[in-house]
């Protein structure tokens, strides 16, 4: 059994579609455990950081003014596998492609050919984890159960 730690977001869309309490249930029923949360409101600069990734691609300066255009819900959370169980649960980065009973399969469904616009996010690997959640959270605000 491998514990992890994940970061996951309700992207501004989910605050602004009043769905993140959705989103925090689907998380929790899947055994996911949120240990940190809180509400952000990222300056440009903090979202050029935290996307630097992908600095380059054609899809970076729509994915920057969509991060910024609203309040997120940054997450930390703690489960079995919880880097892929986060994403399963998530669903497909295109909501077009993601599944029914998904997040994004269910709450993404009106981005048209904006992806970035797909309601949640979350770490891909276990370093990724690491550096996303440390750029959100200091280890005292993080509690473990």
């Amino acid at each position: 059994m491998v514990i992890e730690r994940t970061l996951s977001m309700a992207k501004p869309d989910a605050v602004e579609k009043n769905c993140i309490g959705a989103v925090v249930a689907r998380l929790e029923q899947v055994g996911l455990k949120v240990v940190a949360a809180k509400m952000v409101l990222l300056t440009r600069s903090e979202a050029e950081r935290f996307y630097a990734v992908h600095k380059g691609k054609h899809f970076f300066e729509t994915l920057v003014t969509f991060i910024t255009s609203g309040p997120l819900l940054a997450m930390v959370l703690e489960g079995e596998n919880a880097i892929l169980k986060n994403r399963e649960v998530m669903g497909a980065t295109d909501p077009r492609k993601a599944l029914p009973g998904t997040i994004r399969g269910d709450f993404a469904k009106d981005i048209g050919d904006r992806m970035e616009r797909n309601v949640v996010h979350g770490s891909d690997a276990p370093e990724t984890a690491k550096n996303e959640i440390g750029f959100f959270f200091g280890e005292m605000e993080i509690f473990s159960r």
